[in-house]
């Protein structure tokens, strides 16, 4: 039996899913981990590599302002397309995309870095089914690229576990790339059940666990995946479930799912029984 026990998942949904141990790789839990998804906004993960790795390397500055080309301007997701004040640093850009995956910031840096460059990150490190592959888009028209980024759950859940090792790049960028994700404020989904203060969990929290992860939802899509440690284990992660084409919205009973894995993940992670980790 698998340490972590997946609930009972609805079969209108496509799932992705698989858990790891972070310290050695193995599978704890995991359902069609191969099946790809499309992810919605996970694949920024890859734009903030792309990102963290310039500043390493020195082609890109901290505190270098970020244009944003009008064809690429965008709202929904995120902050910057309702500030006054746009004038964004490298940096600051890079902390929205991690925050609130901030579309604006997204598709500017996008376009600093550029488009192909990005694509190509996730194949760099080994991925051949996990990219981020367009703009953020107000409208998704057929001439365009299909998604802004699909992904398998084995893959993602090996890129965070990779990041925690300091294994992506270098410890350098993995620890940036880790502290733009430590601000995400989005804990509606696995990490709903781990209790965090969802404005404030950059230092261990509730229960000492310790949570870097992206979320990424559409109107037919949840996707959260991550990095949880505590104090009797660390995990890498990835629930994706996409229902595109169903006539009905399922996001209830996906959120349900996602949660019910994240409580497995709570008391793994912290050494308690199920009973004990509603205290």
């Amino acid at each position: 039996m698998m340490a972590i026990e997946l609930p009972a998942l609805d079969e209108r949904v496509t799932w992705s899913i698989r858990v790891v141990d972070a310290a050695t790789g193995a599978v704890l839990g995991e359902h069609t981990p191969d099946q790809q998804c499309e992810t919605a906004s996970i694949g920024k993960i890859f734009l903030l590599i792309e990102v963290a790795r310039r500043l390493a390397d020195g082609s890109l500055s901290a505190e270098q302002i970020v244009p944003i080309p009008v064809e690429h301007v965008v709202e929904d997701s995120g902050l910057l397309y309702r500030m006054q004040d746009q004038t964004v640093s490298v940096y600051d850009a890079a902390l929205l995309v991690g925050a609130f995956s901030d579309n604006l910031a997204t598709n500017a840096l996008i376009a600093l870095c550029g488009l192909d460059e990005v694509r190509a990150v996730a194949p760099a490190l080994g991925y051949a089914d996990t990219a981020l592959h367009d703009y953020i888009r107000s409208e998704r028209t057929p001439d365009l690229p299909w998604t802004p980024s699909y992904g398998t759950a084995a893959e993602l859940a090996d890129v965070m576990r990779r990041l925690g090792a300091g294994e992506v790049i270098s410890p350098e960028v993995s620890a940036l790339v880790l502290t733009w994700l430590a601000a995400n404020a989005d804990t509606s989904m696995v990490a709903d059940a781990l209790l965090l203060d969802p404005l404030a969990h950059v230092e261990a929290e509730y229960q000492d666990m310790v949570l870097r992860h992206k979320t990424g939802s559409t109107s037919f899509a949840r996707i959260d995946t991550g990095h949880l440690s505590g104090p009797a284990a660390t995990v890498a992660y990835a629930v994706a479930a996409n229902w595109k084409g169903s006539a009905d919205d399922l996001r209830a009973p996906v959120i349900d799912a996602m949660r019910a894995i994240g409580e497995q993940l709570r008391a793994h992670v912290t050494g308690r029984d199920r009973a004990d980790a509603k205290l």
